[in-house]
């Protein structure tokens, strides 16, 4: 959400630290390390390691110490607002389009997003009943799709969804009223 402490929020000052999965070298137990492509950040190949399903953990104390320093050395990434930014840009022009693009500038809270089977996300996340703009498109959307993107933004005023269609199409914007806290 929007708000006057947001003062000077930007995707600069929003950037993320780089993440990476976690992985530990086959017969050494108890240090992990970071994993890149082909191997882990300190060179171990690829065919060495045992990926894991969490990410690496700079702060750990099992972390790999020489993974820690280049893990801690890697440029940043954009935010969810940033990388979502960079999406709706292919969406249709539309005062709903312009007021998220507006709102993802200033740190609009990016509540969801998440990919998955359009029944399930519908029923559960989607929110379709709630929006008084762009409804129609969002809704032929999902009917279209058996899997499909979803992201909710909510700014001082609107909460948004934004429907990412997996078969290329463009993004589209719907929006309704924001819910009271």
């Amino acid at each position: 959400m929007i708000d006057s402490s947001a003062d000077g929020w930007s995707f600069a000052t929003a950037r993320e630290p780089a993440r990476f999965g976690a992985g530990e070298h086959d017969g050494v137990p108890g240090v992990e390390h970071a994993m890149a492509d082909g191997g882990t950040l300190c060179g171990i190949p690829e065919d060495q390691v045992t990926r894991y399903r969490h990410l690496f953990a700079s702060q750990d104390p099992e972390a790999c110490p020489q993974c820690r320093r280049q893990a801690a050395a890697a440029p940043t990434e954009p935010c969810a607002q940033e990388r979502l930014h960079d999406l709706v840009l292919a969406a249709a022009p539309g005062q709903a389009r312009d007021d998220l693009l507006t709102g993802l500038t200033q740190g609009a809270k990016v509540g969801l997003w998440l990919h998955g089977p359009t029944a399930t996300l519908a029923r559960h996340y989607a929110g379709l009943d709630t929006l008084t703009e762009g409804a129609g498109a969002a809704i032929d959307a999902f009917d279209a799709a058996t899997t499909i993107g979803l992201a909710r933004v909510e700014d001082a005023s609107w909460c948004f969804l934004v429907v990412l269609p997996h078969d290329g199409s463009r993004p589209i914007v719907a929006r309704g009223p924001r819910r009271p806290d």
